[in-house]
């Protein structure tokens, strides 16, 4: 593998550019590897601290990527340094990175039980799983949007202000990160707590946690100093 000095000095990116490069590569590479995508699906994103955005491109196996294969954009989509073309689904990370300008890495992916979960109805935002009631408190689901356009970008733009993490109906996950591996993570949490639902689901009744255990839960966070955006406490996706 070049190795990032050697990318610094032959490609002339910086060596911001030149680790998130290498980085989306490799995030890609785990993906695939855990199934979160298959084929050419999904993308990846990272936001640079010019403002600027590279993002896995057009039709590409995301685990097969190097670092020179990435798109190049601005935050109004158009690319850069003449580079590849993006995702049809640059919006996604464009108004993730809009509406949460602290965040710096999103991944759109197909986790299949996750997926499965939105087709069959299925709320992921239950409270079941106490890691997943004090960390991210839940998955909401986004709205269907057709793919390709801006249906879909604005199908998550509500929801993005209020989660790091969400399904979108019938498609699949998005994350968002304050780095790529912090989207992995939470996508990673994602894909598991569907699975759990999942397995719930085919043996019998799912029994939430009742609203004083989830409260007891939520009470924890100060103490054990998780600051982490929460879906339970801000109720994002859930009745007010």
């Amino acid at each position: 593998m070049t190795s990032i000095e050697e990318l610094v000095k032959t490609r002339g990116w910086s060596d911001e550019e030149a680790r998130l490069r290498n980085a989306i590569a490799e995030i890609g590479k785990l993906c695939y590897a855990k199934g979160f995508i298959v084929g050419a699906d999904g993308n990846i994103s990272a936001r640079m601290s010019d403002g600027t955005v590279l993002i896995t491109p057009a039709g590409a196996m995301k685990g097969f990527l190097s670092p020179e294969h990435m798109a190049h954009v601005d935050m109004q989509g158009r690319v850069l340094d003449n580079g590849p073309k993006c995702s049809t689904e640059t919006g996604i990370h464009l108004v993730s990175y809009m509406e949460r300008p602290e965040m710096r890495a999103v991944l759109h992916c197909h986790p299949p039980h996750a997926v499965a979960l939105t087709i069959a109805g299925i709320d992921l935002q239950t409270p079941v799983i106490p890691e997943i009631i004090v960390t991210i408190g839940g998955i909401p689901t986004a709205p269907y949007g057709t793919p390709g356009t801006e249906e879909l970008p604005e199908s998550i733009r509500a929801i993005v202000k209020c989660s790091d993490t969400l399904v979108m109906q019938n498609h699949g996950s998005v994350t968002l990160g304050t780095n790529l591996l912090d989207a992995f993570k939470k996508l990673d949490m994602l894909e598991h707590t569907a699975k759990i639902l999942w397995l719930a689901h085919s043996i019998g009744k799912v029994n939430a946690l009742p609203p004083d255990a989830v409260k007891r839960l939520l009470d924890t966070r100060r103490s054990l100093g998780v600051t982490t955006t929460n879906t339970l406490e801000n109720r994002c996706g859930l009745p007010r």
